[in-house]
């Protein structure tokens, strides 16, 4: 049996102590004398997988085949699952006691390990039962706190790291089997040629390189979408299959369709003490042809000028009939403040994170970009949604007043960052977005239409239309335009399966609902709606446990929610289905 693949060494029900904690893999628990943690299926498997070999220094590939045998998963899943269990365990990669990361081989568990016999489950359950309230209250209260530690730790980490269109957040594809695959329309199966973007990798530790390798990787997106006759899809190479030669079967196929793609953007940035090196590649997928690649040694101030070369570079060197005019647009730069250009790179990953905090960051940091570029239109357009999310998320003081006066706040940013700069399509996408939350559907829908008008590549301009059409009563409509937004984006963050596991909810089909929806928790497990749906689903099922436990989650993730509030700020107008969310959440106690 090949490494990685043999199954664990241990029954699923024996208990083990590792280090301070009891460890009960048939329960999904972790226990010490002052807390208990449950831990999600997949943490628990890469702990029992690492217990079995305490000791021993255990490769990526082997864990990521143990855990997620026959699926192919992006390496960002197992780092999260990492960061998820030393939250768990209280441990600090910095300086370890349980989980000790072994630089380019893999993961080694350094504490104790100590096998006993399986535990009688119906014993131990008598026992838990028994337990003084107290002490369960109090187990409940650091469950509680150790849980939203880990969970938000495990969201921010895998945000800092993602790259493409910001207003989705990105993320491998994870597990996608043929019946769930997005499908292409005909128009974009039979669109040539294709472009794939792979996210560009940063050299070194320094964070600034890392903001720009994300910068460029997403700008890259979004300028080459801008050209008409060309699709510009965001891609990551399947973990374990390099970018080779080797042509369309590298791995480089999109996840999402199957179908190849033809030409492969690639590259790195690096920064040393006064010098910006950035290296690209483009090469011929079917070939193994590298068609063009070039070093770039500027001072870091130079940055956007690499930008506005490296897009005219790239489309001139595609078989693609492009204008000047597309080549000037193109080439023209959001910003040409370079200080600017980091503080709107943290905003924009600080918004993804969804939580108030981290809300509140992200107007900080696009204010500040603003201050330095007062015509910067994205910033405007990022700080709209901090507002839009005020509204929605109910994070204004209470009182319907101020609610009111975040979402005119943001209807006035997004109105304002559209007139600066109608020639960028997130623009259109934040106006929309705003229209959205004011219930003004048609107008949103209008504005969508015009941006994949203009950007036929824009893919979270198709996926928010498949939001919008949910909203009003139509999930039918709302696959075809998701699988179209995740052919164009194979790197499909959170959003995009909330979407379309919201939509086969209210379409009765349960399965492809709850694979969509552990989709987008596995990406972002901090994000409140998508356990919402979660457990609407589990309701829908009969599933009393998994229901009883998304509704933890909600707690936990918001004390006292409720969701006739919820709703007050959700922009669903289809009344039969506000009913039916709205009675499998009350079923819940909520």
């Amino acid at each position: 049996m090949p490494v990685g693949t043999e199954a664990s060494r241990a029954p699923a029900d024996a208990r083990l102590q590792v280090g301070d904690w009891t460890v009960e893999h048939a329960l999904n628990r972790l226990s010490s004398a002052a807390a208990i943690v449950k831990l999600e299926p997949k943490a628990m498997s890469v702990l029992v997988y690492l217990a079995d070999r305490a000791g021993e220094v255990v490769s990526r590939d082997a864990l990521l085949s143990a855990v997620w045998p026959g699926v192919v998963v992006g390496d960002d899943s197992l780092t999260q699952v990492v960061i998820k269990l030393r939250k768990a365990l209280g441990d600090a990669p910095e300086s370890p006691s349980y989980i000790q990361t072994i630089s380019k081989k893999g993961y080694r568990l350094i504490a104790a390990v100590v096998r006993s016999e399986p535990a009688d489950l119906t014993t131990t359950l008598a026992q838990n039962v028994q337990a003084p309230r107290t002490a369960r209250a109090q187990s409940s209260q650091a469950q509680r706190t150790a849980r939203i530690s880990w969970v938000a730790a495990a969201a921010i980490a895998t945000l800092l790291v993602a790259a493409g269109l910001w207003w989705f957040e990105t993320g491998g594809v994870v597990g996608l089997h043929a019946s769930h695959a997005p499908m292409a329309t005909a128009e974009l199966a039979t669109a040539q040629p294709t472009v794939g973007i792979k996210p560009f990798e940063a050299l070194g530790d320094d964070p600034q390189a890392a903001l720009l390798a994300q910068g460029i990787t997403a700008d890259l997106v979004t300028d080459l979408s801008k050209v008409f006759g060309l699709w510009v899809i965001g891609v990551t190479p399947s973990y374990g299959q390099a970018v080779s030669q080797a042509g369309s079967q590298s791995g480089l196929e999109s996840q999402a369709t199957g179908s190849p793609i033809r030409y492969l953007v690639s590259g790195s940035v690096q920064r040393f003490e006064d010098l910006l090196r950035m290296q690209v590649h483009l090469t011929d997928m079917e070939t193994g042809r590298q068609l063009w690649s070039e070093r770039y040694d500027r001072a870091p101030g130079g940055f956007f000028a690499i930008q506005e070369e490296l897009g005219r570079k790239i489309l001139q060197t595609l078989p693609a009939q492009v204008s000047e005019a597309e080549l000037r647009r193109v080439a023209r730069r959001y910003t040409s403040n370079l200080e600017a250009y980091e503080y709107f790179q943290r905003g924009q990953t600080a918004l993804l994170v969804r939580q108030k905090e981290e809300n509140e960051t992200a107007r900080n940091m696009f204010r500040s970009a603003i201050g330095l570029d007062a015509s910067f239109a994205r910033a405007y357009a990022g700080l709209a949604l901090t507002y839009a999310a005020d509204y929605r998320n109910q994070w204004t003081p209470d009182g319907t007043d101020a609610r009111d006066r975040a979402l005119d706040r943001a209807f006035e940013l997004a109105t304002t960052a559209y007139q600066m700069d109608p020639d960028i399509a997130e623009t259109y996408w934040v106006l929309a977005f705003v229209h959205i939350e004011r219930r003004q559907h048609a107008q949103a829908l209008q504005y969508l239409a015009s941006a994949v008008k203009l950007f036929p590549s824009f893919a979270d301009g198709y996926a928010l239309m498949g939001g919008v059409k949910t909203y009003v009563g139509r999930p039918a409509d709302t696959v075809p335009l998701l699988r179209t937004a995740m052919r164009l984006n194979p790197q499909a963050g959170s959003l995009y399966f909330l979407l379309l596991g919201r939509a086969y909810l209210f379409l009765g089909d349960r399965e492809q609902a709850r694979f969509n929806l552990e989709q987008a928790l596995s990406r972002n497990p901090v994000d409140l709606e998508a356990h919402v749906y979660m457990a609407a689903l589990c309701v829908a099922g009969g599933d009393k446990v998994a229901a009883d436990w998304e509704a933890e989650q909600i707690r936990v993730l918001q004390p006292g929610f409720s969701i006739g509030r919820w709703l007050e700020t959700y922009p669903m107008t289809d009344a039969v289905q506000q009913a039916t969310l709205a009675t499998a959440l009350r079923s819940l106690g909520f």
